[in-house]
């Protein structure tokens, strides 16, 4: 999925959405880099290894998508944002790794976790 922009009028606060954007942008980045960390560093049973190579894929795309956001976002000097119909299936994937991870270390609370 390419993630859809919009461009912002004169009226918008550019500080209002560098305060906002920006770092929500950076948490998705922070979060999806742990994810991809976990999921390459760890065997995890549950999921089988196709499902576990699918959300690698998927996690991979959505942290490509996240730059491509925040390079045009940079570039315009904060003029473009991104949809909130876009950022949904972000936060959803970032949810569906908490989960993940948090089954993992139900399942093995004595192991330590590579992340």
């Amino acid at each position: 999925m390419i993630p859809k922009f919009m461009a912002f009028s004169d009226s918008t606060d550019p500080e209002l959405l560098k305060s906002i954007l920006e770092p929500l942008l950076e948490d998705f980045q922070y979060w999806f880099e742990r994810s991809l960390t976990f999921l390459k560093t760890n065997d995890i049973p549950f999921l089988g290894l196709e499902r576990q190579a699918d959300l690698i894929d998927r996690v991979t795309q959505a942290k490509q998508e996240v730059a491509a956001a925040q390079a045009l976002f940079k570039a315009t000097g904060g003029q473009v944002g991104v949809e909130v119909a876009a950022l949904a299936p972000w936060h959803h994937l970032v949810s569906e790794c908490w989960q993940v991870a948090n089954r993992f270390r139900q399942e093995n609370p004595a192991r330590p976790i590579e992340n």
